[in-house]
Parts: C-alpha cells; sequence; structure tokens
C-alpha cells in the first residue's frame, strides 16, 4: 500500500500515441477506466433488457428502476418538455455513476477525481443549455438575465449578478463532484494507513501488541464505516449532477424568469 494518499490519483501513461506540440500523447489509465465504464453501462443495459417480460426478473427490474428515477427527475424539473434531453441527461447519470462505484473498488481508478473530467462534463450541460437556448429561443434567451418585476435603476445590478451565477455553474457543478470524491478517497486511505501501521506494533507482541490492536480497533471501524459512507456519497454525488443538469436545461427551456 503507497504511503502517500495522493498517489491513488496519479494519472499514468498506459500506450504512447505520439505527439502533439511537444506534448505527450497517451492512453492513460484514467480512459481506460472511462472507456471500461461505458462498456460496463452497454452490456449491463444491453443485458438486462434483452429479454423484456411483464414479469421483469432482477436486472430488467434494476435498469427500469433506474429509468424511471431518471425521468421522474427530469421531468420534475424542467418539465415534461425536459424529456426530450432524457437519453442525455440519463447518459450522463450512468457515466457519473459507475466511475464513481468503479473507483470504490480496491486498486481501481477513481475517474471523477480529476477536476479535468469533472469539469469537461460540466462544461458539456452547460454547452448544451447556450447552445439549445440560442437555436430554440434566439436573443430571447437572454431574457434569463433579466430577472422580471426589478426596478429599472436595479436592473444593470441585478443583470450583472445573474451573468456571474450563469458563469459559475460550470465551476460549481464539477468541483462539487471532484472535491467529495476527492476527500473521500483520500480519508479512506489515511485511515487504511492507522490500520496497517498500528497492525504491525500488534505483530511485535507483549503490551506493545495490545496497544497496537486495541490501537488498530478504532481506525478499522473508522474506515468500515467511511466506506459504507463513501458508496452512499457515490450515489448522491451523481443524483446531485443529474438534478442540477436537469435544472439547468430548464433554464435552456423556459428562460423567461
Amino acid at each position: 500500500m503507497a504511503a502517500n494518499p495522493i498517489e491513488q490519483f496519479e494519472i499514468k501513461n498506459l500506450i504512447p500515441l505520439g505527439h502533439i506540440g511537444g506534448q505527450e500523447i497517451a492512453f492513460t489509465n484514467s480512459a481506460l477506466f472511462m472507456v471500461g465504464a461505458v462498456a460496463l453501462i452497454t452490456i449491463g443495459l444491453s443485458a438486462a433488457t434483452a429479454r423484456r417480460s411483464l414479469v421483469p426478473g432482477r436486472a430488467q427490474a434494476a435498469a427500469e428502476m433506474l429509468y424511471e428515477f431518471v425521468a421522474g427527475t427530469l421531468r420534475q424539473s424542467a418539465g415534461e418538455k425536459g424529456m426530450k434531453f432524457f437519453p442525455f441527461v440519463f447518459s450522463l447519470f450512468m457515466f457519473v455513476l459507475t466511475c464513481n462505484m468503479l473507483g470504490m473498488i480496491p486498486g481501481f481508478f477513481t475517474v471523477t477525481s480529476h477536476v479535468v473530467i469533472t469539469f469537461a462534463l460540466a462544461m458539456l450541460v452547460i454547452g448544451t443549455v447556450i447552445v439549445y437556448g440560442f437555436l430554440k429561443h434566439g436573443t430571447h434567451f437572454l431574457g434569463l438575465f433579466v430577472p422580471s418585476g426589478v426596478p429599472g435603476w436595479l436592473l444593470p445590478f441585478m443583470v450583472v449578478i445573474e451573468l456571474i451565477s450563469f458563469l459559475s455553474r460550470p465551476i460549481s457543478l464539477s468541483l462539487r463532484l471532484f472535491a467529495n470524491m476527492l476527500a473521500g478517497h483520500v480519508a479512506l486511505k489515511v485511515f487504511a494507513g492507522f490500520i496497517v501501521a498500528l497492525g504491525g506494533l500488534a505483530a511485535s507482541g507483549g503490551m506493545t501488541g495490545v496497544l497496537g490492536v486495541a490501537g488498530a480497533a478504532l481506525p478499522l471501524a473508522m474506515a468500515v464505516a467511511l466506506t459504507a459512507f463513501e458508496f452512499l456519497v457515490a450515489f448522491l454525488q451523481a443524483y446531485v449532477f443529474t438534478i442540477l443538469t436537469c435544472i439547468y436545461l430548464h433554464d435552456a427551456l423556459h428562460p423567461g424568469h
């Protein structure tokens, strides 16, 4: 086990692909787990829905539950018109959830613990909102930054505030997911290090060994509890990312305040 809890987030080149402008291009462990997540989602959902029946089996029931969960979230946040974005939202939810869960497996890489990945996902969401908003509503989409019922003298300040709030969305959306996944995995690594260190004292025998066993019990209990909590966080962060995406898409569908 590595002593440095940050080593688990290190990007490693697996297959060199050449250089562009002096910058090395390679297929990395991060890319490997992203491809693996997409493959796992595709194979899993295809297998679960291959034999659709009125009385679903466990796999089909799980797939239908995920479908209804995301569809219900989208309808509640963006309305019935928001269902045109269902494939996009469902793909985002499944990708983030699968990457988070894969990162919980010891020795696996946590893709969403890198802000460059989460920021790219956030920019994909905001880019979709902007492009669809202008294509659908034209310049009326700019009404998103003009709250209704605001006095004229206060309007310039409110426009600036709304603009800053909109521009900060990809930053907050990406940092929230990145920070939660990073912090949780670092905490797990630290507690695991305590268990190993104090377990070494237990192996020495005598009074020191007794103290080592007693000292290792608390970090072990904390690591088990933190692991269970991290699984919950992994799901909740995928849900939070999804519901915020739905709220932002609502602005693209209904830009007026």
